[in-house]
């Protein structure tokens, strides 16, 4: 008798491996539960909250990268409604990862002092995927750039992001393709579906601005406003000149077009 599922019907047999399958063994919690590992001697009782949080923002970051990438190909394909429902999944990975900040709001600044010294080069500014997302969303500045230089050579992950068009790029080409213009998009009822996308996007943007505002706020809040951060970084100084990038300058710039005369 044949083990094919009947026509139709996809096939869910779990593949045979020798060994039973559980939500240990398949989230590889062992692996995963033993990458903490805390550097300062005695091991101080706040750097495991600090590793954790940044450890998980790695793991959203991973998963943001990877929707991002489809977002990426349901607009080369001019799929809109496909597009509209990937923005919005990409956009409720966002909150979560700007809310783990709350986390480390509960650090106060001298018992991070306490274990800082343990951190030796390391700094959120060397987060590879981090760019990664940036450079995928639309930032090809002068300064994103020189950032990127800063620290030797470009990732592959990042310059792999580079190569590819920015969304506002992407989205600008979707609107080609419908034949319609960006003002079209904000005043001709049957467009509602590109504007809806449109506001999707800029509430990623919105989204991600939020991340680095309250990613500047925290890390005055625990080193201060003139501390340079850990690894030589320019700290709070340097935070502050991100909050302002734009990934969608063509839909903000439609905007003040309804109220220019």
């Amino acid at each position: 008798m044949s083990d094919r599922p009947p026509p139709g019907r996809p096939d869910t047999a779990v593949p045979h491996t020798g060994n039973e399958l559980n939500y240990s063994t398949y989230l590889a919690l062992d692996e995963l539960l033993g990458l903490q590992r805390p550097r300062s001697e005695p091991e101080h009782p706040d750097e495991l909250l600090f590793i954790v949080v940044h450890q998980a923002s790695e793991l959203w970051f991973k998963l943001i990268l990877h929707e991002l990438g489809g977002l990426i190909v349901l607009l080369e394909a001019s799929d809109t409604l496909g597009a509209l429902g990937s923005v919005r999944r990409v956009n409720a990975l966002v909150r979560i990862v700007t809310g783990q900040l709350s986390a480390l709001e509960t650090l106060p600044p001298q018992r991070f002092a306490q274990f800082r010294g343990y951190l030796g080069t390391s700094s959120g500014s060397q987060s590879v995927q981090f760019r990664a997302i940036e450079a995928m969303s639309g930032m090809r500045d002068e300064h994103f750039l020189k950032v990127l230089s800063g620290h030797g050579p470009v990732a592959p992950l990042v310059q792999k992001a580079l190569d590819r068009p920015p969304l506002q790029t992407l989205y600008d080409n979707l609107l080609q393709a419908h034949d319609v213009t960006l003002e079209q998009v904000y005043t001709e009822t049957n467009q509602r579906p590109l504007q809806m996308l449109a506001e999707g996007l800029l509430e990623y943007e919105q989204g991600f601005a939020m991340w680095r505002f309250l990613h500047v706020q925290l890390v005055e809040r625990i080193i201060g406003p003139d501390v340079g951060g850990t690894g030589g970084t320019l700290g709070a100084k340097y935070l502050q000149k991100t909050v302002s990038q734009k990934f969608f300058p063509n839909l903000w710039a439609v905007r003040s077009k309804f109220f220019s005369g």
